[in-house]
């Protein structure tokens, strides 16, 4: 080998430094590339991350609380309060965490003012765009590829709320959303579905259902429940909105 290519291969795959593994090195340094990297070429890596969740609130931060310290939950506010997506990332890490077996969803199958008619495909097909805003917070601490694994796996399960009747959801993480479109007499049947070391977290804004006035019994419930000291009922308010700020303004005054 020449002295010119030597100087090549050496700047091209390093120098071998024998002082850099005496007992004392602490800093190693690292050879140069030489082509090839551990990350594939394409950005089909799967997500390996969670993001840390922070309340951005004192509300947020109360219904975080009130979550670590109560097996059943209701969180009430208005749109924007983040009622959805903590509950869904409080379910998620619980499940990473490995201290329940599933997450159970369920959302009523309820119109916003209109009906769009009969939907094609199975349970699952015809309830995906209700639990649109459920797939969305999943898919926001999960990626996707990892939430359809874990739901073909069944450890992430949707409950329809007709068939939730009979039910005993042990060792699971359920979350109840748009509960203002359940009636009395379904939000009773949901709340007695916990089971053994499980946790339900129920939210709903009492000012968007979308039932016929009187009928929603999501306030009525929240009001008796208040009074059970095992349960927490976090009522959020406008200045738990971390949406646009518009979002505020006009709940303000709508």
């Amino acid at each position: 080998m020449t002295k010119r290519s030597a100087i090549k291969h050496q700047v091209r795959e390093g120098v071998l430094d024998s002082r850099e593994f005496l007992q004392d090195a602490k800093v190693r340094r690292l050879p140069p590339r030489n082509g090839w990297s551990p990350c594939p070429s394409n950005d089909e890596r799967d997500q390996g991350y969670l993001k840390t969740l922070k309340p951005k609130s004192d509300g947020q931060a109360e219904l975080m609380e009130a979550v670590d310290a109560h097996n059943m939950v209701l969180a009430l506010g208005p749109a924007g309060t983040g009622k959805t997506y903590l509950a869904v990332a409080k379910a998620v890490e619980a499940l990473e965490a490995g201290r329940i077996g599933r997450i159970v969803l369920s959302r009523p199958a309820v119109e916003a003012g209109e009906s769009i008619g009969f939907l094609p495909g199975d349970m699952e097909d015809k309830l995906a765009p209700y639990l649109r805003p459920l797939y969305d917070a999943l898919s926001d601490r999960l990626s996707m590829k990892r939430v359809k694994a874990l739901m073909a796996e069944g450890l992430i399960e949707i409950a329809p709320i007709g068939y939730m009747r009979g039910r005993t959801l042990n060792n699971a993480f359920i979350v109840v959303d748009e509960a203002q479109n359940c009636t009395y007499v379904q939000l009773k049947m949901l709340l007695t579905r916990l089971g053994w070391h499980s946790t339900m977290v129920v939210t709903g804004d009492p000012q968007q259902s979308d039932l016929l006035p009187g009928v929603s019994g999501l306030s009525d419930i929240a009001e008796r429940l208040e009074a059970v000291p095992e349960i927490a009922v976090v009522r959020l308010a406008e200045r738990d909105i971390v949406r646009h700020p518009l979002v505020a303004s006009m709940i303000g005054v709508l």
